[in-house]
């Protein structure tokens, strides 16, 4: 079931294949559904997201019962056992003491004849945060959003996620929220709630930045709602990329490739290794695992379409084809890790070591697991405090200063045929 590719090109081609897997057929089909859900949002408001939540989410509302109550969030509390609840605090206070060291400072530089520059930083006013929800619970992704939000000085975080059955939000959701400082929360999902926070609703609020994971439908309406707000990117299936040597253990191989592939059937695999034996053995215990997992029939679509296991000459030739495929999440199961590191150009996390599982840093290791997919390490970077702040210039000029560069802007104004731009100089000097 789990392919081994032992030519590189093949390899490459098999990368590539991966990568692109968010591009199928039906996507002009899908963006077209996207679109008229937007449109239909921003001129009807609260009843096309009701109609909405009824028809996809199966679940009947009123605009007043959209927001979770003081009461749900208190009753969450007491849903939650204790040992989840302590996980939860922990896991916030390292997200946190991450983020808040991460924190950009404003500066201000003073240069010759009195010319002052710098770079002040301010957080936006207001961001959404989207939390899939439905079947699943994701505490650990209400964290991840919402705590460098907050440590950017956001001063207002609207929450929205799915309803579960019976219209209920999982608890543990509602309580990570609350640890986390949010008690906006609203339960709508899909493209309705990111068009709904993009523009606004009689009910929801409109906001300045969104932020978080989703389906494709949700992929979709935060590329379409991109400049009316800011988004944090736009992601596709999650994914995992394993570069091993004879030094790994097929067993953790194999358990962090399952890991990635229990997401969801289009969750993206790939072992790459210089050692045969090692391969051989990893696919062995990935077929093993697979006979009891509790998702199992999701998981094998995920391993049968998007597993990979590539034998290569070398570590840098892995490194390579890493590269190629810049991974969500990386993993450098190899006798020397460090060597290695050198050898990355693109990834969204590295995880060092045999005893660093990608599941430490989807938890609680403290850095963001909101991560570009698909190729995105190539350009882009995870969420963070950077995420919802702006950085505004600081330019000063004394007059002296401004003499002293007039001509060459007058030059440069005339050769662009802004002669207004060369008279705010001239007018100046001359008063001067």
């Amino acid at each position: 079931m789990l392919r081994i590719v032992t030519q590189r090109t093949e390899a490459e081609s098999e990368i590539k294949r991966i990568c692109d897997r968010i591009y199928d057929d039906q996507m002009i089909h899908k963006e077209a559904t996207v679109t008229e859900i937007i449109q239909t949002i921003r001129r009807k408001g609260d009843s096309a997201l009701l109609h909405y939540t009824s028809e996809f989410d199966g679940q009947d509302f009123t605009a007043a019962e959209l927001r979770v109550s003081g009461s749900e969030l208190d009753a969450a509390y007491q849903q939650v056992k204790g040992g989840l609840l302590k996980a939860i605090e922990l896991a916030h206070q390292r997200i946190e003491e991450f983020h808040k060291m991460r924190v950009p400072q404003s500066w201000v530089h003073f240069g010759d004849k009195d010319v002052v520059l710098g770079k002040r930083y301010t957080p936006v006013d207001s961001a959404g945060i989207y939390i899939p929800g439905g079947k699943a619970a994701y505490p650990s992704t209400v964290l991840m959003n919402a705590v460098p939000a907050r440590v950017a000085g956001v001063k207002k975080i609207v929450m929205v996620t799915p309803p579960g059955q019976e219209r209920t939000i999982n608890p543990a959701i509602l309580v990570a929220a609350q640890v986390a400082g949010v008690e906006e929360i609203y339960r709508v999902g899909g493209a309705q709630a990111i068009a709904a926070l993009a523009y606004g609703t009689e009910t929801i609020p409109k906001v300045d930045m969104i932020t978080g994971p989703g389906n494709i439908y949700v992929t979709l309406a935060k590329k379409q709602v991109f400049g009316r707000v800011g988004i944090d990117s736009i992601a596709g299936p999650s994914e995992v990329l394993i570069i091993a040597d004879a030094s790994a253990n097929p067993t953790y191989v194999a358990a962090d490739m399952l890991a990635q592939a229990e997401h969801d059937q289009m969750a993206a695999s790939i072992l790459i290794t210089n050692d045969s034996r090692l391969a051989n053995r990893v696919s062995e215990e990935v077929n093993r695992m697979l006979e009891s997992h509790p998702r199992r029939l999701m998981t094998e679509k995920a391993i049968a379409h998007y597993g990979l296991i590539v034998v290569v000459d070398s570590l840098k030739t892995a490194a390579e084809l890493s590269n190629q495929f810049a991974p969500e999440h990386l993993e450098l199961e190899v006798e020397e890790p460090w060597q290695l590191v050198d050898q990355i150009r693109h990834a969204g996390a590295i995880f060092i070591g045999h005893a660093t599982p990608e599941a430490v840093g989807d938890y609680l290791a403290g850095p963001n697991h909101t991560l570009p997919t698909c190729g995105g390490a190539r350009y882009s970077s995870a969420l963070g405090v950077e995420t919802f702040l702006k950085h505004s210039s600081l330019i000063q000029y004394s007059p002296e200063a401004l003499k002293e560069v007039s001509g060459a802007i007058a030059l440069l104004t005339e050769a662009e045929g802004l002669p207004s731009h060369g008279d705010s100089v001239r007018l100046r000097l001359q008063d001067l």
